[in-house]
Parts: C-alpha cells; sequence; structure tokens
C-alpha cells in the first residue's frame, strides 16, 4: 500500500486582518516554490476538474481582495484558501489555509497535502525537502506546533488526531510549547531562527509499515510527552 503524506502548522486564536493573512501567505507562496518549482503555480480547481486553468495570482494583494469575498471567509472573522497544483489528481498538491480567526475553537492551519506518486513525490517526499517546507510555514505563519508525516502512522499514534498531540516523521514546537529534552540517534533536532524546534525522525522516507520507524517514534513520543511538549494547542496570547 502507498501511504499519503502530508505536512501541516497549526494555531490557535490568533486574530488577523486579511492583508495581513496576504503578507504572510504571499511570503509563504515565494517560500514554497524555492522548496520546488512545481509548486510556483496554484489553481483553483482539482487537476481532473479543469487542469487547464489559468494559476491564479499570489501577490499579497490579489490574496487580500480574495478574503474580501464571501466564499473565501471562515466565520465572522477569518479567512481560508484551498489551491491546488498539479497535471493529474495523482501528482497533485493540495493547499489548505485558514487564517485571522479569534475563535479558540477552531485552529487556524496551513496543510499540504501532497502528491503519493510520480516525479513530483520522488522529489519531495523527503526529510531534505519536508524540513524546508516545515521552515516555511513556521517563519511565515508563526505557528505553534507543525508536522511532516503519513496520514497512515498518524491515525496509528492518535485516534482523533488532535494537534500538537502526536509525533511524526518531522515534528516542530515552538518555543513557547518547552524546551526539546536530547534524543536518540538517528533523530536530529534542528531550530528554526528564534521562533523554535524542529524534530526529524529518520533522514530515510518515514513509513507506518516499517516497525523500526513506529518503535523509534514511539520511543520520542514517550519522551516528548514527559518534557510536556505534547499537549493540545492553546490560544495566542499578545505579547
Amino acid at each position: 500500500m502507498t501511504e499519503s503524506y502530508y505536512a501541516g502548522s497549526y494555531w490557535l486564536a490568533r486574530p488577523e486582518s486579511g492583508a495581513a493573512c496576504a503578507q504572510r501567505a504571499e511570503s509563504f507562496f515565494r517560500a514554497l516554490e524555492r522548496c520546488d518549482r512545481a509548486w510556483a503555480h496554484w489553481r483553483d480547481t482539482e487537476p481532473h476538474q479543469d487542469a487547464t486553468q489559468s494559476p491564479v495570482r499570489l501577490d499579497a494583494a490579489s490574496l487580500a481582495r480574495r478574503f474580501e469575498r464571501e466564499n473565501h471567509r471562515q466565520g465572522p472573522d477569518g479567512f481560508r484558501l484551498s489551491f491546488w497544483s498539479g497535471e493529474s489528481v495523482t501528482e497533485s498538491t493540495a493547499l489548505s489555509v485558514r487564517c485571522g480567526a479569534a475563535t479558540p475553537w477552531l485552529s487556524s492551519m496551513c496543510v499540504l497535502d501532497l502528491p503519493t506518486r510520480g516525479a513530483l513525490a520522488a522529489r519531495v517526499l523527503t526529510a531534505a525537502v519536508l524540513t524546508d517546507v516545515l521552515r516555511a510555514m513556521v517563519l511565515r505563519w508563526e505557528p505553534e506546533w507543525a508536522i511532516a508525516t503519513s496520514h497512515e502512522h498518524r491515525q496509528q499514534v492518535s485516534e482523533r488526531a488532535k494537534a500538537g498531540t502526536f509525533v511524526g516523521w518531522i515534528t516542530y514546537f515552538s518555543r513557547l510549547r518547552g524546551v526539546v529534552p536530547p534524543l536518540p540517534a538517528p533523530v536530529r533536532v534542528e531550530t528554526v531562527e528564534e521562533q523554535g524546534t524542529l524534530v526529524i525522525l529518520t533522514p530515510d522516507l518515514f513509513t507506518a509499515a516499517n516497525p523500526e520507524h513506529v518503535s523509534l517514534a514511539a520511543r520520542v513520543q514517550e519522551q516528548l510527552q514527559g518534557a510536556g511538549l505534547l499537549r493540545p494547542l492553546q490560544p495566542v496570547v499578545p505579547s
């Protein structure tokens, strides 16, 4: 069975204007294009619906105008985007963004559902590229927690998959969640400027079908749980 992968960043109750969210989104798209050339162009519709549709404009002014429309609003004060990249369903990337909302009941997020096969999947489903993707998310969206892993492993370790409560292939912790303790090899820990810390379990393709990967993730999860780093998201406290 081919596992499917995603990369997502999550935060809670951080109110922002449509213009502020659009600035973050424009900067994120520029960073994402540097991760892989295929992510330079995005469309409103899935590839099987209209693969010939013209790419959407990704500058902040155009994105801000989108946020003014009814179909890009999320509740009374939030905004959302759903874009697609790629020429076929199996080789496509889906992007979902929710941002700007003050509510503590629905998390804000930036999530990429990654391709499962083909040349793009071969290029991006690596520890190096997904580490760069999470760095891009962290530096532009400033989440509390982020992860890149397979859907299958998430389902194994977290019945409800609540953001902040489990460990995947690559996991990010904001410095506000605490200090990451020393972890066993081959785990690598990297800081993301002053924002927080990335925990990378293995340089190899992480899969839920590999018992060694699953065992390593369980050991690291236990250690991070003991350090108090695994917990549900908390509302952003204004500085």
